[in-house]
This record gives C-alpha cells, sequence and structure tokens, in this order.
C-alpha cells in the first residue's frame, strides 16, 4: 500500500505541536509491512525538504503556506495529479483541512486528521478583526469540504470527536478516536536554560486566548500576594502573547526556542505543570510532564479530562476561588510525587498503543 501525508506542517514549523505528529504518524506507518510512505509538502525552491518530498515544480513562499491562494493552488492544481501519477492507495490530510479538491482517483481513500475545531468555535489570535472573520469563513469551508471527502476523520481525543459531530452531524460515522503520541524524548535532558530558579511551576503554551492565561496569571498573581510560598512561574511562550502588565509581572521567567532536551529539563524540575486552557483538543505538554514523572494541575472541560490522570489536581477554568485553592494547596506542599504512577499513565499514549490504534484504523479502511 503506498500511503502519502501531508508534510506541509512539518515544512513550515518543524518544533510545532502539530508537526510533531505528523512526524510520528509518519515514523509508525514505515514500520508497517507492506506499506510505503510518500511526503507531500511545498516549499521554496532552495529548501532542503524539496530532497525528500514531493513538491510542486514552482517556488512557494514558506511564511505564507497557510494563506488561501497558496493552499489552494497546491490542493487544486498539484494534488489531484499528483496523486494518481504517484498511484497513491491512502492519502492522509493532516491539519485540520487539505483533501484534494477535485476528482478522487478510483481507489484511493482519504484520511483527515482532525486536531480541534477551535478555528471555528473560538477566538483565536489574530492582528486584525477583519482577518480573524476571514480566516473563518474560510477555514470553516476548508474543514466542512475536507470532512465531507474524507473516508474516515481521525481526532485525538473523544471530545474532539464528539466537538465534530455536533458541527458536523451528517459526518458522525466517520469520525475516530487516534490519541496523540507522545514519544518519550530521544534527547538526553540539558542543563536549564539560564535564569531558571531552582523552584518554579511550568506552562508551555500560551499564545491563544484559550489557554487562558491572562485569568490563570491574575490568579497566580492574588495567590503570591497572599502566601510567598507560591513558586515563580517559568513559562514556554512569549511575553507579547498575554497584556504588557501581566507579560511583566516579577516572578514571571519567560522562554522560546528550547531544543526537545531543554524543554525535558524543564519538565523534569518543575514542580508542577499547569494547564488551565478552558478548550484543548488533546493537552501534549500534560502528558510530556507525566512522562518525565512531574505532578500535572489542569482545569476541567475538554480533552484535559481524558489526557490527565483521574488524581490530577483540577480547576473549572473560570472560578478564580477554585483555581486559588489549587494553588495555594499545591504551595503549601512539599511532598514528592511518586513518578511511577506518572510514567504509568503516559505510557498509554506511548508508541505500543499508538501504533495498535493506528494499525486497527487502517484494517478497518480496507473492509
Amino acid at each position: 500500500m503506498r500511503i502519502a501525508l501531508d508534510y506541509r506542517p512539518v515544512t513550515v514549523a518543524p518544533s510545532s505541536g502539530i508537526a510533531r505528529q505528523v512526524k510520528a504518524l509518519e515514523q509508525a506507518l514505515r514500520t508497517l509491512d507492506d506499506t510505503e510512505v510518500v511526503v507531500f509538502s511545498e516549499a521554496p525552491l532552495d529548501h532542503p525538504q524539496r530532497a525528500t518530498a514531493l513538491c510542486p515544480t514552482w517556488a512557494s513562499p514558506l511564511e505564507g503556506l497557510q494563506r488561501p491562494q497558496v493552499r489552494l493552488r497546491f490542493e487544486r492544481g498539484f494534488l489531484p495529479r499528483t496523486i494518481r501519477e504517484q498511484r497513491i492507495d491512502l492519502y492522509i490530510a493532516t491539519a485540520n483541512m487539505g483533501l484534494p479538491l477535485g476528482h478522487k482517483p478510483a481507489g484511493t481513500r482519504y484520511v483527515l486528521v482532525l486536531h480541534d475545531l477551535f478555528q471555528l468555535t473560538h477566538r483565536n489570535f489574530h492582528r486584525s478583526r477583519l482577518k480573524a472573520l476571514a480566516y473563518r469563513l474560510i477555514d470553516a469551508a476548508s474543514i466542512a469540504w475536507s470532512v465531507w471527502r474524507a473516508d474516515q476523520v481521525w481526532c485525538p481525543s473523544q471530545f474532539s470527536c464528539s466537538e465534530a459531530a455536533r458541527l458536523f452531524p451528517w459526518a458522525r460515522a466517520k469520525f475516530r478516536v487516534l490519541n496523540n503520541l507522545v514519544p518519550s524524548f530521544t534527547e538526553a535532558a540539558q542543563p536549564l536554560p539560564d535564569g531558571v530558579p531552582s523552584r518554579y511551576w511550568l506552562l508551555v503554551g500560551t499564545r491563544e486566548p484559550r489557554k487562558n492565561m491572562r485569568f490563570f496569571l491574575q490568579q497566580w498573581q492574588a495567590c503570591r500576594a497572599k502566601d510567598a510560598n507560591v513558586p515563580d512561574l517559568v513559562l514556554v511562550g512569549h511575553a507579547s502573547d498575554v497584556p504588557a502588565p501581566l507579560g511583566e509581572l516579577a516572578g514571571l521567567h519567560w522562554y522560546s526556542g528550547l531544543s526537545d532536551g531543554q524543554l525535558q529539563a524543564l519538565y523534569g524540575h518543575a514542580a508542577c505543570l499547569w494547564q488551565p486552557s478552558y478548550a484543548e483538543g488533546f493537552g501534549l505538554p500534560v502528558v510530556e510532564a507525566l512522562s518525565v514523572g512531574t505532578r500535572v494541575a489542569v482545569a476541567r472541560g475538554s480533552a484535559l479530562d481524558e489526557v490527565a490522570p483521574p488524581s490530577a489536581p483540577r480547576f473549572d477554568p473560570h472560578n478564580p476561588e477554585q483555581l486559588q485553592t489549587v494553588m495555594l494547596s499545591l504551595a503549601a506542599s512539599d511532598t514528592p510525587v511518586d513518578p511511577e504512577p506518572q510514567h504509568a499513565w503516559a505510557r498509554r499514549f506511548a508508541e505500543p498503543a499508538y501504533r495498535r490504534h493506528l494499525d486497527t484504523l487502517l484494517k478497518g479502511l480496507n473492509r
């Protein structure tokens, strides 16, 4: 079987969460017997991706691959013809949309990987309201088209499946759960970045409004005023992701552009990983923290209910009193966490389980 993967997320942002899942899916597919994996992408003419991926002959701007006109040319002018020429049995679109526009070759199956639908259901980060509205309308049409064209739609959590069925009830029978793969860190942990305090809480990912950072930082600030034991915060993101007064609070330490080894070190030394999002399609940092034995505390609702163990402290993402109660309780506790239950829970999302589930989905497609 020849399987083609949409590799554009890896080309654009190879360290992003979606790109990491695309690479994990590629590696899992390459281990299957009687399977050949081909990757499709687009890139500038001098980009190294062209050495390993099938790309259009035309140059594509790396910083503009998500623009509608660029996507349209790739999905209409390149994909249908190339899928036929390459005799692809299964084409997998990997970033919420992107299935080919045009006639579907006989015998070819399409799968859509639908990470979440927050670009339709929540306010995303855009510099202008007009741009936000335009992208919402375009994304709604693109996602609906891909859901309609797909033979199956793979979602990383039951929450995401339920949201997809709510928005596209006519496609309910297509949705399947394929939890994200969270492999063990392959690099050895590196030294902590400069300036990291000896005791800290950690947050990973701060950009989108649904990450709930304004609310979280306000409650953390209030708790610091009540109890000096509340630790500093280390945030993987940018201070510009939150309003200026909050991003500049004393006790905040912002980092970006970290290697996997540095991120692993931050997870491993943190007293707790916090995930205050009111909407998550999976929650990769939660499982990554658990995989190194670190305690996690998460907001109730969305996919965080599935990916965090029952023992994890939880709070309403809109209730300041609840969050402050959990913060003050954890700040007062110096009891070490037994890492083995954390490791055991994280193994639910490791390679053996992921590959078994993927194999089941592929066999279902071939029936």
